[in-house]
């Protein structure tokens, strides 16, 4: 179940980088590695930034959420080698895109 689940992020992650222009994904190997960086992102590090920036966050009424989400996505393109992120727009268009997909998979 946690395979299927795997592959379905890593082709929503490539979907997103066809989708998105500045986002490149050079392999299906390069987006499952890149899935497993982002779940180690959003485990580890997202709860310590969402605490950080909680006044931010509310005073924004929750959309610096979406700056927060495009900066772990640069974050997870920089780390993962065979992802490239060329800007903070396609950051925070694919992290949009990818939310939404993750979103739908969830649900499944």
């Amino acid at each position: 179940m946690i395979l299927i689940r795997w592959i379905c992020f890593s082709l929503a992650l490539i979907f997103t980088a066809w989708l998105i222009p500045g986002i490149e994904i050079n392999n299906f190997m390069s987006a499952m590695l890149a899935c497993i960086v982002i779940a180690l992102i959003n485990t580890f590090i997202k709860p310590f930034i969402q605490l950080i920036t909680l006044p931010i966050n509310i005073l924004t009424i929750g959309l610096f959420s979406l700056i927060i989400n495009a900066l772990l996505l640069m974050l997870a393109g920089w780390i993962t080698p065979g992802v490239e992120i060329e800007s903070f727009l396609s950051a925070l268009f694919g992290s949009i895109v990818f939310s939404l997909l993750s979103l739908g998979i969830s649900k499944i």
